[in-house]
């Protein structure tokens, strides 16, 4: 397969060395393409994205099609594609980010992931590029706070995904991404380019207990937490819709 591919193509992949991108890549070269089911079970990569996206990163384009598992349901499988160009300037990868950087943050945002609002101990908190590498590629040197933010490892998982799945993922347009939810929870335009608004709450300490009590009487009621907080916010805005006012 390899001398089918574009010299550009065969180059970049040529000088991929870091070792999970590598394995992704020597596997396609030899079967064509790699599914899902193989990540995990041949390579023990239960976050098969992650792996794909770990090639991208490296400026080698992939597309995503789907087969049939080894149970018979319909899986991703990950192909070279070799009508799309390749991403120049990634050379090498994305870099790891700094722990300076890490640590800049955490003392910033007191341990407190910016998507869920909730306080993690260091080891569950991650510093992400607010607008995907894929898309913009390393910041430059700017405020760290503006280029990154904290996530604990259920948000960034959750971004990832959201990311992966979004229309701006192939257009790799980074003002589209600095208005989004994901680069900006506090205050943004879209969702993945979808116009909605989300609130992640996370419920800890003495504060379960009144939370499950909440989810049992709305239960018994035939109505879901969600759909209470939805109701809410539009009681809170006035039966007209208006927005109420500030210090209310």
């Amino acid at each position: 397969m390899k001398g089918q591919l574009p010299k550009q193509l065969r180059e970049a992949i040529a000088g991929v060395t870091a070792k999970r991108p590598r394995t992704v890549l020597d596997h396609i070269l030899e079967h064509g393409r790699i599914t899902t089911e193989e990540l995990r079970d041949q390579y023990g990569y239960n976050h098969p994205p992650r792996a794909k996206r770990d090639v991208v990163e490296q400026g080698i384009p992939l597309r995503i099609t789907r087969v049939r598992g080894s149970d018979g349901r319909s899986i991703a499988a990950y192909e070279l594609d070799v009508e799309a160009a390749v991403q120049t300037g990634k050379g090498g990868g994305r870099r790891a980010i700094p722990k300076r950087i890490k640590q800049t943050l955490m003392d910033a945002a007191a341990c407190t992931c910016a998507v869920c609002d909730t306080q993690y101990a260091a080891t569950f908190l991650q510093a992400d590029h607010r607008v995907p590498f894929e898309v913009a590629g390393e910041p430059g040197d700017g405020h760290i706070r503006t280029t990154y933010q904290l996530l604990c490892r259920a948000c960034n998982r959750a971004k990832s995904w959201t990311c992966e799945h979004c229309a701006n993922w192939s257009v790799r347009d980074p003002s589209v991404c600095t208005t989004c939810y994901w680069a900006q929870p506090e205050e943004y335009a879209h969702i993945a380019m979808s116009e909605e608004r989300r609130i992640e709450l996370v419920i800890r300490g003495r504060d379960v207990e009144w939370f499950d009590r909440l989810v049992l009487a709305l239960r018994r009621r035939g109505i879901s937490v969600q759909r209470f907080a939805r109701e809410s916010v539009r009681r809170s805005s006035g039966r007209q819709g208006s927005v109420p006012k500030e210090g209310r």
